[in-house]
């Protein structure tokens, strides 16, 4: 699978690691939904982390988990947020954060993670959807749903960014 946008190249930095803020929609809607500048739930992020391991579908298949996950769920699991406004393609996207959702998708998860050459692991859902969102090793964020996989950014931020304002993501394709 693959897409010509920046999910074929290394994942860069997250922008506020590099100083740069969340663009006002998403830091808003961020903010509303409880979120907080240095928000750090580690303690949950582990218990998180011990459910995925220790869940196995009946034909086998386990969670893979790892730091970018990890740090995802610290930083933004639990939070149920809905954005404000019209989006600029398409409507904006209502998301609550709790890899819980992906629990017994292990083998769909497994199945994209190889078809990307890469591992992939929840991170929570569409609300109005039930599109599955997950990020693999490098950070990068994906939406799953019935009408196929979806690239949405290049880490949490640019996903975030793409779900509330609206904006295509770009659908992976075989080749």
């Amino acid at each position: 699978m693959h897409a010509d946008h920046p999910a074929t190249a290394a994942a860069t930095q997250s922008p506020r690691a590099a100083g740069t803020p969340l663009p006002v929609p998403v830091d808003a809607a961020l903010r509303a939904a409880g979120w907080r500048p240095g928000r750090w739930d580690i303690k949950q992020a582990e218990i998180w982390a011990d459910a995925l391991r220790r869940h196995t579908s009946p034909a086998g298949h386990r969670h893979r988990v790892f730091p970018a996950a990890v740090e995802a769920w610290a930083e933004f699991g639990g939070l149920h947020i809905t954005p404000q406004g019209t989006g600029r393609e398409i409507a904006p996207a209502t998301v609550h954060l709790d890899p819980m959702y992906g629990l017994h998708l292990a083998r769909t998860l497994g199945d994209l993670g190889r078809a990307l050459d890469t591992e992939l692991s929840p991170i929570g859902e569409e609300t109005e959807t039930q599109a599955l969102l997950a990020i693999d090793t490098q950070g990068r964020v994906y939406s799953l749903d019935h009408s196929g996989d979806w690239f949405l950014g290049a880490h949490i931020e640019h996903a975030l960014t793409t779900l509330f304002t609206g904006a295509n993501p770009t659908r992976l394709t075989a080749g």
